[in-house]
């Protein structure tokens, strides 16, 4: 791997970590940084490994130390993870397709994208763990709505985190060609 591709993956693993600091509820780098792997990073195992490994590890931490009082013992997976892992590689595919860092248009619009794809699939999931909502339309609707407050946090860290990662790149693109124009 050259020192391009290792610049982006610590840019993506710096601002998945960055969920450990204080931060208002779903304001994180998650969905941003998903996103951003999959447009920049050519080998698509990368892509999907490196924010999906680097959300695991965080949540490691977060579960096994800022909330352990709420478990019993070491927790390897925290409790319906499936679907928020299933989101973030959805987006992670939607920054592969969509191309989202050609353009700025297309950084805010994948960064809304995203954002509405997690609320869709994640509160899916939590609808369909049956523990928290009746398992009937009404049920689905009740979860959705819930989540509704959630949203907006989710879509303004996107679109945070998605501008200063898709910044960083594009500044360092402009450093490189200035560095060989010299």
């Amino acid at each position: 791997m050259n020192a391009r591709n290792w610049t982006l993956v610590a840019l993506i693993a710096i601002a998945i970590f960055s969920r450990l600091l204080p931060h208002p509820p779903n304001f994180t780098a998650l969905g941003a940084a998903s996103l951003f792997a999959g447009a920049v990073l050519a080998d698509r195992r990368l892509a999907f490994i490196v924010p999906l490994l680097t959300l695991w590890l965080s949540d490691l931490v977060l579960n096994n130390v800022v909330y352990s009082q709420y478990y019993e013992g070491f927790v390897w997976a925290g409790e319906g993870v499936v679907w928020s892992y299933l989101a973030f590689a959805l987006i992670v595919l939607m920054g592969r397709i969509a191309q989202v860092g050609r353009s700025a248009s297309r950084v805010v619009g994948g960064s809304f994208a995203a954002a509405l794809l997690f609320f869709l699939v994640s509160n899916f999931g939590v609808w369909m763990s049956g523990t928290m909502y009746p398992m009937t339309m009404e049920g689905l609707i009740a979860c959705y709505t819930a989540a509704i407050p959630f949203f907006g946090y989710t879509a303004a860290g996107n679109l945070f985190f998605a501008v200063a990662l898709f910044g960083a790149m594009y500044w360092m693109n402009q450093s490189q060609m200035e560095y060989a124009e010299a």
